[in-house]
């Protein structure tokens, strides 16, 4: 069972084997490099259910996934699930089964979503079989950073 903590915690989510769908672990995989004692960074396939067990009792959340909503690849969105519901649309295509967008909304509905939870979604391109990441999700992922050690005050 997760203990309580007030470090920031990072999950970055995805599938290393479908090209962009991996975006959110590359960006935790680099983040772990960058950051000391500041926050948790964590990777996950976005399983819903276990995402919901891994965020219990942390005050902040901060999820990157790959999405696909028709808008330009590399494209950042950044939702705050505590001001306003997570489109589903961006997420319907995912690889998991049960999607980052549902178990937030489940959370939201038993009243267990964290404090804070911000989700960015990186517009990818590619989602076919293999290894590897379109150049203008690597950009996003690299901007995806830039903000998140920003917004964390690391």
């Amino acid at each position: 069972m997760p203990q309580p903590h007030s470090l920031p915690l990072i999950i970055g989510i995805g599938n290393e084997y479908r090209w962009d769908d991996a975006v959110g672990l590359i960006v935790a995989r680099r983040l772990k490099d960058r950051i000391v004692d500041s926050a948790i960074v964590l990777e996950q396939s976005g399983e819903g259910a276990a995402l919901m067990e891994t965020w219990r009792g942390a005050d902040t959340v901060i999820i990157i996934d790959a999405v696909m909503s028709g808008a330009a690849p590399g494209t950042i969105h950044r939702f705050d699930a505590g001001a306003q519901p997570i489109p589903k649309s961006g997420f319907r295509r995912s690889t998991h089964a049960f999607s980052v967008a549902e178990a937030i909304e489940l959370a939201r509905a038993l009243g267990s979503l964290p404090q804070r939870l911000i989700v960015y979604g990186i517009e990818g391109k590619n989602f076919a079989a293999g290894v590897g990441s379109s150049p203008e999700v690597e950009k996003a992922a690299d901007e995806v950073i830039g903000q998140l050690l920003t917004e964390v005050n690391l």
